[in-house]
């Protein structure tokens, strides 16, 4: 049994999937909340209300890992993420803030996880999200050019990269970037763990969309939130919320799971476009307007806001929505 597939939720009966989903979902989201606190077998047991003795083989066999495995790997990949976003950030700030004792322990632990130093990971970290947009436009590209999909991202007299920086430039002003400040939001939640993606799109249309119809939420407004930079964290690993606005009173049962967004600074764009430019959205935004801004990262969920849930149209992948990113002040 604790050698079964990732996700576990597949092997277990329905009647039981919903309870042990919901109590796992909450484990997770009070690591999150924690990870710069002790955080003891007992006390997560004691947060999913199931029995220390037995808490760490239920814990292997829903994720995977051990306890243990996933504390350190989520401390690394919080790291890693903090000292991209956060460039003047001391190192030692970010090794504490994330449950490391000294400068020293983490150093070694994060040369362990990503093959270099932090200050290295930091240094890299332009070339590194140049990369990542560039793996996105190329996919665009071959989305829509199929019969062109050997074609190098740099071939001379292509004109490639002009038609990329000249759609940047659209994108960017069409997106009208505001600073704006948000109240808190409760909502309710379901979680999509694995590759982010086409499967969120499935994920909503066939899951989400319909329990926010069968509770009558269709008219609130729902959020996309991805807890995981996809570029860090493996991808069977990253995880997905699909959010809608609750009353103070809605009682979440099954799977479903209860959160409050954080409200404060956000900066936040229109995207009008599909599922292939998303993501080419967002890292415009990161790469190129946040460093010019006078903003940077907080350590608050971006998140993605729509106005309602999806349509039933399972053909469209075009869709209009608000990227959030929460920031302060340099």
């Amino acid at each position: 049994m604790l050698n079964a597939p990732l996700p576990m939720q597949r092997a277990m009966p329905n009647p039981h999937l919903a309870e042990y989903t919901r109590r796992m979902n909450r484990v997770l989201d009070h690591i999150d909340r924690h990870l710069d606190a002790p955080l003891d077998l007992a006390t997560l047991a004691s947060v999913a209300n199931f029995s220390p003795f037995h808490f760490h083989r239920v814990f292997q066999a829903w994720l995977g890992e051990t306890l243990g495995d996933y504390l350190r790997r989520r401390r690394l990949e919080i790291a890693a993420s903090t000292l991209s976003t956060h460039p003047d950030e001391p190192v030692l700030n970010v090794a504490l803030a994330v449950g490391f004792g000294s400068g020293e322990a983490f150093a070694r632990a994060f040369k362990t996880r990503f093959g270099i130093t932090p200050s290295d990971w930091r240094k890299q970290t332009p070339a590194r999200w140049q990369a990542q947009l560039d793996a996105v436009r190329a996919r665009q590209r071959d989305n829509r050019n199929p019969d062109q999909s050997d074609r190098n991202f740099d071939q001379a007299g292509t004109g490639t990269q002009e038609q990329d920086r000249a759609s940047y430039t659209e994108m960017e002003n069409a997106m009208n970037v505001t600073i704006q400040t948000l109240p808190p939001t409760r909502v309710a939640y379901l979680r999509h763990i694995g590759p982010y993606g086409p499967a969120i799109g499935q994920f909503w249309r066939g899951k989400f969309s319909p329990w926010v119809a069968s509770h009558g939420l269709g008219a609130n407004t729902t959020y996309g939130i991805g807890h995981d930079d996809p570029s860090v964290t493996s991808p069977e690993k990253c995880r997905y919320d699909a959010a809608v606005e609750v009353a103070a009173d809605f009682v979440a049962t099954g799977e479903v799971g209860i959160a409050e967004l954080p409200g404060g600074r956000y900066a936040i764009a229109a995207f009008r476009g599909d599922v292939h430019t998303i993501g080419d959205a967002w890292m415009t935004l990161t790469r190129d307007w946040l460093p010019s801004s006078g903003y940077q990262f907080d350590n608050r969920p971006c998140f993605e806001r729509y106005s309602g849930a999806p349509g039933d149209d399972r053909r469209r992948e075009d869709f209009e929505c608000d990227i959030c990113i929460p920031v302060r002040p340099l």
